[in-house]
């Protein structure tokens, strides 16, 4: 079986140095690790990889390489792979490539890992959304157990399966060849160590819950979605490692009149027919008191008038929205004799003299 050159598998030169060796495997190794790669030729590509690494990556071997090429290594067993690697520890590169989460790490007990971050949630209403508030709020504080300092139990006992490593490197061989994988142990979860005797306290977890009050400033202009994060209420860390976070996720109550449109405000203001053809002075409330508003003659149902600065504080910039009034010409449904009459002598007087009138009766003539 004719055999690609080691070199060339890797794409480097026959003089390359050792860190351009180990780059290049890198780089082959993310392409083509069976457990990440989708493409058809992926198992077979990765073993050449592998097995070109593990040759130039080793001193001696790649002087025997260079001097013998294949042939050095025809008769050491491996069968019809043509190299024995099997007791190659790959683990180290991996841990570079993927991370202990992908489960190549040396994950072990003694490691200081952060706590992780928890989420809450807290229903406020519009107003103190738009000014700001303090709350005093109940958490639920995720702490390292006192009975077993955080461990989940006593007498620990070295894991049988990893041995204390934390994780177990398996040989998978195909008919492409030997590769070895290194997974997280999943009978200590790597760990590393088991106890015999399980905290009744914190029922093996190694944290307990404890509930305190703790105040909150709820800066003002904050929207439903928003978040707010509170140090060192997460879990707690492993091993001495710093507990998560915790993130306050804010739920704003609606307004009776007032409509939000991010930093703006909007309000519907409902006026009379009469209001609306003769125009009127309306008093309407604002987020920082009432103003006077001036309603123009002959003013149409939709239009919108804009107050500036009379919106929400944004939080990161300091400014303000604006307001923005649209006006509602109300009908009403009911009337009384006296408006009838009012409204029927109205109506005797010549009020289509808009263009909309004009436009429509026009188009009526045309075509009667």
């Amino acid at each position: 079986m004719n055999k690609k050159d080691y070199y060339e598998v890797l794409g480097v030169s026959k003089t390359a140095s050792d860190d351009e060796i180990k780059s290049a495997f890198r780089k082959l190794a993310k392409k083509y690790h069976p457990d990440v790669s989708k493409e058809p030729n992926a198992a077979e590509k990765f073993k050449e990889a592998q097995e070109a690494y593990a040759v130039l990556s080793d001193k001696s071997k790649r002087q025997q390489y260079d001097q013998f090429g294949h042939q050095a290594f025809s008769n050491n067993g491996a069968g019809a792979s043509g190299f024995d690697f099997s007791g190659f520890d790959f683990g180290d590169i991996f841990d570079d490539l993927f991370g202990s989460s992908f489960g190549f790490g040396k994950t072990t007990s003694n490691r200081k890992r952060r706590g992780n971050d928890i989420n809450l949630s807290m229903k406020i209403s519009f107003d103190e959304a738009i000014y700001g508030c303090e709350k005093e709020i109940e958490l639920e504080h995720y702490v390292k157990c006192e009975e077993c300092n955080g461990k989940g139990g006593t007498n620990e006992q070295v894991c049988n399966y990893c041995h204390g490593s934390g994780t177990i490197t398996q040989e998978q061989r195909t008919i492409l060849g030997t590769y070895m994988t290194r997974t997280t142990c999943p009978y200590c979860n790597g760990e590393g160590a088991k106890y015999k005797n399980e905290c009744t306290k914190c029922k093996g977890k190694g944290v307990i819950k404890e509930k305190g009050k703790k105040k909150l400033r709820i800066p003002a202009g904050i929207d439903s979605g928003n978040q707010l994060r509170i140090p060192g209420y997460g879990m707690p860390g492993v091993n001495g490692g710093p507990s998560g976070d915790a993130y306050v996720q804010f739920i704003v109550s609606s307004h009776e009149i007032f409509i939000r449109d991010n930093y703006d405000i909007i309000l519907e203001l409902p006026i009379t027919i009469s209001e609306a053809v003769l125009g009127c002075k309306k008093e309407i409330p604002t987020l920082y008191g009432n103003v006077s508003l001036s309603i123009s003659a002959g003013t149409q149902s939709k239009e919108k008038q804009r107050l500036r600065g009379k919106g929400i504080e944004n939080p990161s910039t300091g400014r303000k929205g604006d307001m923005y009034v649209i006006i509602n010409v109300i009908i009403p449904s009911k009337v009384d004799r006296v408006q009838k009459d009012l409204l029927n002598k109205l109506s005797q007087t010549k009020l289509d003299n808009s263009v909309e009138f004009s436009k429509f009766n026009n188009y009526m003539k045309k075509n009667r």
